[in-house]
């Protein structure tokens, strides 16, 4: 064979595409495919992992007509049923309704979940101390 005088080297360089979120926007993790579900503000059919997900827990009437009904209501101390709904969002649409922000690059970053703005629980002033879950009140002297 003769010599071979100058050799080639091929070098490939394979550029990457960018990418906003690691999971791609999704929760799939080796899953193929995921059934689709519905999006409650626009119809829209989009994939389980995608979609924003909330669990809402409300009464079933508004807290205006709650009194009536208790006023009117022959047994004490009845309490009425709560509704349960699991609704789904496209993005688009929770994050049109401000369901969900769009956040930075460096906030993108951080899996925490956001702060829940619930209100802290206070006692009224006439409620009697040590009430149900609050600490045990002391025992009675026996002899007293």
């Amino acid at each position: 064979r003769p010599q071979q005088e100058g050799l080639q080297v091929r070098l490939v360089v394979v550029a990457t595409m960018t990418v906003k979120r690691r999971c791609h926007g999704r929760n799939k993790k080796g899953r193929g495919h995921v059934n689709r579900v519905r999006c409650v503000s626009t119809g829209k059919a989009i994939p389980k992992d995608k979609a924003i997900k909330r669990f809402i827990v409300r009464n079933i009437v508004e807290a205006s007509a709650l009194r009536d009904i208790r006023e009117s209501s022959c047994i004490e101390g009845y309490q009425l049923p709560k509704i349960y709904i699991k609704q789904f969002y496209s993005i688009e649409a929770a994050i049109h309704q401000r369901i969900v922000r769009v956040r930075s690059r460096e906030l993108r970053r951080s899996r925490e979940p956001p702060q829940r703005n619930r209100p802290a629980f206070t006692p009224r002033e006439g409620a009697a101390a040590g009430g149900a879950g609050g600490p045990p009140k002391p025992a009675a002297p026996v002899g007293a």
